[in-house]
């Protein structure tokens, strides 16, 4: 999944991973949008941010 980073923050999406290259100072996402899995997920356990890239890639 290839996402634009934007230089202003994604209103309405705290992120605390600061090893993400989307992550910005105070727990902001610079990801142009998000992608959430899986489908049928019955908890917070059980989702995974399919948008999380390691800063070192």
């Amino acid at each position: 999944m290839s996402v634009k980073k934007m230089s202003q923050p994604n209103t309405g999406v705290k992120c605390v991973v600061n090893t993400c290259q989307y992550y910005m100072s105070g727990d902001h996402c610079s990801a142009e949008q998000i992608e959430v899995q899986p489908r049928n997920a019955r908890d917070t356990q059980e989702t995974d941010c399919a948008t999380f890239l390691p800063q070192n890639q």
